[in-house]
């Protein structure tokens, strides 16, 4: 049986492909805006705020960019905002209906602050009140975890504000984001039958633990939010590789699955102290997705890549344990049937 879940993860590198023939151009002429102001204001929830850490922790290692990333009514209630101040709000959601952030997009019109809004709904209430929309052709999703949505929405952060970062390595990494479908197309037909098999050995499990570092930290956080507790019915917690040892060093207990995003980022020196931890001292479930099995491009890129052998898996855990992956309990999602 194919659920939902299989043709819309089938679809990405066609959804990235149309965005950016639609939405280049848009894109550079808002990186333009970008290059001049002082603050960048990112606002997602979800799975579209994981987006948002991703970009935003990739670009602190390489930029001066001032990136700031809010929850809808975290902005929404921020008495620091300055009227007219010298910023730009980008907000991300798939339906463009997102109450939350929603009223964080009203709030920064209401500051006279230019906003963005990065969606897969033409018509809808953020599309239509942002000052700069960017539509993403993925269309509406009917399964909750959003592989069209996330793969664009996070192409889209990256080609908007690396343009605008002058790191040294732009160039590379604008080139890779349009390589990225041809890659994705690849990933989606080489990675299912490990990611199956992986997710047959932990089917009944019921907690799991997140960690990456960097880019790969928002990763983390979709997985264990989105992925596991909304897609498989799993209980899941994200952290920074680096909180390993605040916390989860005294918590996690042998044979716990223990996630691991690797992506030898400098940072990636914690996430290396604390898988040898896991497997050594906790002998925990120790499951490594290392970014340089599946590619060979900057390691900034790393969410891109990572993110198809851990939809195979979510996709295949749900499935072992008679859940529909694209399936809702209690979410009221704005899709149309």
């Amino acid at each position: 049986m194919k659920y939902k879940m299989y043709y819309e993860m089938m679809e990405q590198p066609e959804a990235l492909r149309k965005t950016f023939d639609s939405e280049l151009e848009n894109m550079e002429n808002i990186s333009k805006i970008v290059e001049s102001v002082d603050a960048i204001y990112l606002i997602g929830c979800g799975s579209s705020i994981s987006t948002c850490y991703s970009v935003k922790d990739a670009l602190a290692s390489v930029s001066n960019l001032r990136i700031e990333v809010f929850t809808g009514y975290e902005f929404y209630y921020n008495k620091k905002l300055i009227n007219g101040e010298n910023a730009i709000f980008i907000a991300t959601s798939q339906s463009g209906e997102t109450a939350d952030t929603l009223a964080a997009l009203r709030r920064a019109n209401e500051f006279s602050i230019p906003t963005v809004s990065i969606s897969n709904e033409p018509e809808s209430s953020m599309i239509k009140e942002a000052k700069y929309p960017i539509v993403t052709l993925a269309g509406t999703e009917k399964a909750i975890l959003g592989t069209k949505t996330y793969i664009t929405q996070l192409a889209c952060l990256y080609q908007i504000l690396f343009a605008a970062s002058g790191y040294e390595k732009t160039d590379e990494i604008l080139n890779q984001i349009a390589e990225l479908p041809d890659l994705i197309e690849d990933l989606l037909k080489t990675t299912e039958d490990d990611n199956k098999n992986l997710a047959d050995e932990l089917k009944d499990e019921d907690i799991f633990y997140c960690l990456g570092s960097g880019p790969n930290f928002g990763l983390a956080y979709k997985l264990a939010m989105t992925m596991l507790m909304e897609g498989a019915i799993k209980h899941a917690c994200p952290l920074y590789s680096a909180e390993f040892r605040h916390g989860l060093i005294e918590r996690a207990e042998k044979d716990v699955p223990l996630i691991f995003l690797d992506a030898d980022l400098e940072s990636d020196t914690l996430t290396k102290r604390a898988i040898d931890f896991s497997n050594e001292v906790l002998e925990a479930k120790t499951i490594i997705f290392n970014f340089k099995d599946y590619a060979n491009i900057n390691k900034l890129l790393a969410p891109f890549i990572l993110v198809i052998p851990l939809e195979w898996f979510i996709y295949y855990l749900a499935h072992f344990n008679g859940e529909d992956p694209g399936s809702t309990r209690h979410i009221p999602k704005v899709r149309s049937e």
